[in-house]
């Protein structure tokens, strides 16, 4: 469980032109860009952000890559309901969403993730209180219709980032039905 610095990332499916300004422009505003072997498209990492790198032997649990995503997401929406925030899954659209099926849609957890031998790596990434700034240099993973929030934006109030990340880590551990640790 990170902070990044400010990081743009795109996926092997993802379309460079859902980066909106220049490499250049990014690099002014202290941000970098990189692309990664992970699904899914473009999405940003920054302070106030926690950026999830589960490693886990799905072989050990069970050889369904959609069912990892699913568990993930399940795992967020627990933790964001002890907050107060109601989210849910968007049909077709990996992450956790809020008021799906409405002009109000809004990402507030992206994922990207990889299986090499059925152990996985990249992760998910919860927005607790980035600067939302940094979402408008790009089209968030692809999607042009929705915009992007944070917990801070939901509850309008601050949010305790390490209570988010043993809250997390607890429903990760519940659902997989595993000692999950944080490795330092």
């Amino acid at each position: 469980m990170v902070e990044h610095p400010h990081v743009y990332t795109l996926g092997k499916s993802g379309k460079i032109d859902h980066l909106l300004v220049s490499e250049e422009a990014l690099a002014a505003k202290g941000a970098t860009f990189y692309k990664i072997n992970r699904g899914g498209d473009i999405t940003y990492h920054g302070p106030g952000q926690l950026v999830v790198y589960p490693i886990l032997d799905l072989e050990s649990f069970f050889k369904d890559i959609h069912k990892y995503l699913r568990l993930l997401e399940e795992a967020v929406i627990r933790t964001l309901k002890e907050h107060g925030i109601e989210s849910m899954r968007s049909p077709g659209e990996t992450g956790v969403w809020l008021d799906v099926g409405t002009p109000f849609a809004r990402k507030i957890c992206a994922m990207g993730v990889r299986a090499s031998r059925w152990v996985t790596m990249h992760g998910l990434a919860l927005n607790i209180d980035p600067d939302m700034g940094y979402f408008d240099l790009m089209i968030p993973c692809g999607i042009k219709d929705k915009s992007v929030t944070s917990m801070r934006l939901e509850t309008r109030k601050p949010v305790n980032t390490q209570l988010v990340k043993e809250q997390l880590i607890r429903h990760i551990s519940d659902l997989f039905e595993a000692d999950i640790f944080v490795a330092d």
